[in-house]
C-alpha cells in the first residue's frame, strides 16, 4: 500500500498543520482551485458531487493556487469566505500552495509524478492561446481546476483536465469505480 500522498505536510484553510493521512480508505478528489477564472463556476458541480457522494466515501479537496494569471490572488481568509458565500462549499480547502513551477508543492510533485498524462483536454485551452496565453505542457498542471483521483489505498489513479466537470461521464465512472472497489 502507498502511503506516499498521506503523510506530505500541508496546513488547513484556517493554517492549521495537517496531512491527507485522516482521509486514508477513502477516495478523494483533489482540484487546484482559483476564485477569479473562467472556470471558478465548478466550484458548483464539485460541491453537488461531494454532497452526493460524500455519504458513500468520496471527499473533494480543494487546493486554492495563484499559478495561473494570478486567478487565486486572495488570502487564505478571503478564498475561505468567497467559496462560503458565493458557492455554499463544504467540502475541504487547504491554504493556498503552487502547483506550478519551481515552487511547486510536494503534493503536486507526487500527483503529477503518479500521473503524468491527464484525460480530456477539451478546445478551450486553445482559446489561451489565442491571447497569446501558453498553457503547461504535460505533465504540468495545465491550469486551475485540474483534477486527480486517489483511491482507498491512496494511490493516484486517475487525472482530469480541467475543462473535464465534475459531472461529466469519466469522472463519474471513475469514482464509482473506486468507491465500490
Amino acid at each position: 500500500m502507498s502511503n506516499s500522498v498521506y503523510n506530505i505536510a500541508l496546513q488547513t484553510i484556517q493554517g492549521q498543520d495537517t496531512t491527507l493521512n485522516q482521509y486514508q480508505g477513502k477516495v478523494l478528489l483533489l482540484v487546484n482551485v482559483a476564485s477569479k477564472c473562467g472556470l471558478t463556476p465548478q466550484y458548483e458541480g464539485l460541491e453537488k458531487l461531494y454532497q452526493d457522494k460524500k455519504d458513500q466515501g468520496l471527499e473533494i479537496l480543494g487546493f486554492p493556487a495563484n499559478n495561473f494569471l494570478e486567478q487565486e490572488p486572495g488570502s487564505n481568509d478571503e478564498i475561505e469566505q468567497f467559496c462560503s458565500v458565493n458557492y455554499d462549499v463544504h467540502f475541504p480547502l487547504f491554504a493556498k500552495i503552487s502547483v506550478a513551477g519551481e515552487d511547486k508543492h510536494p503534493l503536486y510533485n507526487t500527483l503529477i509524478n503518479a500521473i503524468p498524462e491527464r484525460i480530456g483536454e477539451g478546445p478551450w485551452w486553445k482559446d489561451l492561446e489565442d491571447y497569446g496565453l501558453t498553457p503547461n505542457p504535460q505533465p504540468e498542471v495545465l491550469w486551475n481546476f485540474e483534477k486527480f483521483l486517489i483511491n482507498k489505498n491512496g494511490e493516484v489513479v486517475a487525472r482530469f483536465a480541467p475543462d473535464i466537470k465534475a459531472d461529466d461521464e469519466r469522472i463519474l465512472q471513475a469514482i464509482e469505480k473506486e468507491l465500490n472497489a
